[in-house]
């Protein structure tokens, strides 16, 4: 167990052994994980627009009648400042009338859009059975738009006074199309990613252990174990790894919270995404990985 121990913390050393070459590899492994990043970033900026509901749907509400006109008003008010609203009309009972005998007469030949036969109901102000009624226009860009939706019919049907909410399906052939392509699109691509950023960083650390060939030569030759050599320099590949992976998840995030939102502009509205935890996850466990693998298939060639 000591010598276990002692040969863990040599691989700690062994970082400091060659400052330069290190520094090199570690630089290496940080640009091709931080360029990784990037892509994934640019991946998941582009899935949550496109997973984004960007249709219309429309709820038309209606109060009870004989509902205090003074507290509708102040929901209608509220109503406005609903996120992704895209439009709001309002009729009281008289206006819904009014509205309602217009269209009555537009389409029946009345008079001056008034009922068939020229009659106006003017007669009827401040006494139209008809109830106050809102017709909301929402242009949604959620990731879940059954949620989204779920969620704003409840807050609707809740409000007081209400009786009754009717809503139009939301129509989002693009974000639908999406939903249903993008696990054949995104995840083959994050593999290949994967197998990239493996192959180079597994060489780069091939290539830093070709400064240490000598001391591996000599440790042979004296019939030193395969894995008293290996233990060292996988401790050694697996730190570099990780300490590349993590500065580059570092400047990643750093990069992300500074211009998140500089294409949040008309007409591209377009706000940078961090790669989803399990994606993030491989770019600090593919180098550490490929430390430990380019370390041992380093000393197997010899």
């Amino acid at each position: 167990m000591r010598t276990l121990f002692r040969l863990l913390g040599r691989g700690v050393a062994d970082l400091f052994l060659h400052p330069w070459a290190q520094l090199l590899s570690m630089a290496a492994v940080t640009l091709v994980v931080f360029l990784s990043g990037l892509f994934l970033m640019a991946l998941a900026t582009v899935d949550a627009e496109l997973s984004a509901s960007r249709g219309e749907t429309v709820y038309q509400v209606y109060w009870r009648p004989g509902t205090d006109m003074g507290h509708v008003r102040g929901q209608w008010e509220e109503m406005r400042h609903l996120p992704w609203l895209a439009s709001v009309e309002t009729y009281s009972p008289d206006e819904a009338l009014t509205a309602l005998a217009r269209r009555m007469g537009e389409t029946g030949g009345g008079a001056g859009g008034g009922l068939p036969g020229g009659l106006d109901v003017g007669f009827l102000s401040g006494k139209s059975p008809l109830p106050p009624t809102a017709l909301l226009t929402f242009a949604p860009r959620e990731a879940d738009p059954e949620k989204w939706s779920a969620d704003t019919l409840a807050y609707l049907k809740a409000l007081p006074g209400v009786e009754r909410v009717a809503a139009s399906p939301l129509r989002d052939e693009l974000g639908k199309a999406w939903r249903s392509t993008s696990r054949f699109v995104i995840w083959p691509t994050v593999g290949f990613l994967g197998v990239v950023l493996a192959l180079v960083v597994g060489n780069t650390v091939r290539l830093t252990l070709s400064t240490r060939r000598e001391e591996i030569d000599i440790l042979q030759l004296v019939g030193a174990r395969n894995w008293y050599i290996r233990l060292p320099l996988m401790v050694a590949g697996a730190l570099q790894g990780l300490l590349g992976g993590g500065l580059a998840c570092l400047l990643l995030a750093a990069m992300h919270w500074r211009f998140r939102t500089a294409l949040n502009v008309p007409p591209l509205l377009l706000e940078l995404r961090l790669p989803p935890p399990e994606q993030a996850a491989l770019l600090l466990a593919v180098p550490v990985l490929m430390g430990i693998l380019g370390s041992w298939i380093a000393v197997r060639s010899r």
